[in-house]
């Protein structure tokens, strides 16, 4: 097999491990990676790990030709590439959330015309207000973003949560949810041609054992 797979490091590792492996492919090489960062197993794909965010940016460039990334980071980047297969795990939502007690979106908007919003997810935060009637001030933030309405930096934030655990420890509470999510096995728009009898055949393998 000569596709080229790129895997996400973190939260989604370890399940897309189990994924591939469920699906016949050969693992091994991804069990002790340590720095490396591509691994060529025998007579079997070419692995590419890397953060999530970065799987569509290899997949849609041709870098691999198939990849593992949430459906979160896919409605965030808009990547031109085919989602083939809801994958079944790494499920979590996308929410509006803020402070407990009466919801500031409503005084906010009255006030000032707008609500101040801190997110990792840009695109997806403008959206969602822009399609329920709101304007949105957004503050992008990399780190803590429930730290935001916190310090009165927003009004709330926009978050990927799964427990909401966080959300609860730092005094927050869900107040919209805006989608679901869940991993997605995404491939190059070339490949998916030049390769689909390999490709189907791999999404059959997939789809066999997705949850």
């Amino acid at each position: 097999m000569d596709l080229t797979i790129c895997v996400p490091r973190g939260a989604l590792f370890d399940e897309s491990l189990e994924a591939l492996k469920a699906a016949g492919l050969p693992i091994d090489p991804l069990l002790n990676l340590g720095r490396k960062l591509i691994v060529k197993c025998p007579d079997g794909p070419t692995y590419i790990t890397t953060r999530p965010t970065d799987v569509p940016v290899y997949v849609e460039s041709g870098a691999a030709d198939l990849g593992i990334v949430g459906r979160d980071v896919l409605l965030e980047r808009q990547p031109d590439v085919y989602e083939l297969l809801d994958l079944g795990f790494g499920a979590c939502r996308m929410v509006w959330a803020t402070m407990a007690g009466d919801d500031p979106a409503p005084a906010a908007i009255d006030r000032f015309g707008v609500v101040r919003v801190a997110s990792k997810y840009v695109n997806v935060a403008e959206a969602w207000f822009e399609s329920t009637g709101r304007k949105a001030e957004i503050v992008k933030v990399n780190g803590s973003v429930e730290l935001a309405p916190l310090v009165g930096l927003a009004d709330g934030i926009v978050d990927l949560v799964a427990t909401g655990k966080t959300l609860r420890e730092n005094g927050l509470v869900e107040r919209e949810q805006i989608f679901d999510s869940s991993a997605r096995l995404i491939a190059n728009r070339v490949s998916h041609k030049l390769e689909a009898a390999a490709v189907d055949d791999l999404v059959r393998r997939f789809a066999e054992h997705a949850r």
